[in-house]
């Protein structure tokens, strides 16, 4: 029996020597931070890592110091056009004095959340329904600042502040997706004739611009023609010319009479008459012509008469 107390005793004497000791040593780990109070008293702060706690003389409150997140229960916000929507955010902000967290405040998340809301309420109140659907971020901004501000004394910064939704009554939604419908509509409405518009001027443009290049091309080719034309004629006078030239100068060189001068011009004026011409002109000169034409008659008369002076011609 007394075996029996004696084990008993000594489990006792082990437990309670092994709670000692885990109530003298605790572990803080790195993202935390502990208060140590001595009689219910403030009396340090312990780091992370291995901290020895006297059991029955200190407590030791252990504050997480990581970043955390409020959510804003959804409440219902009268705009400045006395239109009712329902606003939720959340919170992120993280501790910077564990002492002011745990000694200035009683319910940090509940003190934070009724904060939020109220101030959610002003800010959104003060704008109209439109700006507060398209002002997300400035709603954000200043309900920042405000928190910030207000929660420094309890020993934490705001990080930020994030509008989850806003959401106007479903006649009003209604109303807005009718509008954002018409408008559509418009939009689709103008780009289209915007559209036809552009087609009709490309149209004109490329009808436009083929009458000038055929007008161009037509003009070109008359150029050409006409170039053509004049370089024949050109050619041919320029022929004719040498043609003449050469004439001249073997009848120069010939040294022809006028008896051949005078029928030459005889065998062209017999081309002349055979022609369809109604009308011949004559040279201003006609009589010089005629005296010379009259020079070889009197030349073959000479000629016909010396050949019947000749003997054995009757």
């Amino acid at each position: 029996m007394e075996t029996l107390f004696a084990a008993v005793r000594t489990l006792l004497i082990i437990g309670i020597l092994g709670v000692v000791v885990f109530r003298i040593f605790r572990i803080i780990r790195p993202f935390e931070t502990g208060l140590v109070e001595r009689l219910g008293k403030y009396n340090r702060e312990a780091k992370s890592g291995l901290n020895i706690v006297i059991p029955g003389l200190e407590r030791i409150i252990i504050v997480d110091m990581r970043e955390q997140v409020i959510d804003v229960p959804p409440q219902e916000v009268i705009t400045k056009d006395n239109v009712t929507i329902t606003v939720d955010a959340i919170i992120y902000y993280e501790p910077t004095d564990p002492r002011k967290l745990v000694y200035n405040v009683g319910d940090f998340m509940t003190a934070a959340t009724k904060l939020a809301q109220t101030n959610l309420r002003n800010v959104v109140g003060d704008l109209e329904l439109d700006a507060a659907l398209t002002s997300r971020e400035t709603i954000n901004t200043q309900l920042k600042l405000i928190l910030d501000d207000a929660t420094d004394k309890w020993g934490t910064r705001v990080v930020r502040v994030e509008i989850q939704r806003i959401d106007p009554p479903q006649d009003v939604q209604d109303s807005m997706n009718k509008v954002m419908k018409a408008e559509r509509d418009r939009r689709a409405a103008v780009t289209e004739a915007e559209g036809l518009k552009r087609a009709a001027i490309l149209t004109a443009e490329g009808r436009k611009e083929s009458q000038v290049l055929d007008a161009s091309g037509e003009a070109e080719a008359l150029k050409q023609v006409a170039d053509a034309q004049k370089y024949e004629k050109i050619a041919i006078a320029e022929g004719e010319a040498k043609a003449i030239e050469k004439v001249f100068e073997a009848i120069h060189k010939g040294n022809p009479t006028n008896d051949l001068i005078a029928i030459k011009y005889l065998e062209s004026l017999e081309k002349v008459a055979n022609g369809k011409a109604t009308k011949i002109f004559l040279p201003a000169d006609l009589s010089a012509t005629l005296g010379s034409i009259g020079a070889v008659a009197e030349l073959f008369k000479d000629t016909d008469e010396k050949s019947s002076d000749k003997p054995g011609k009757k």
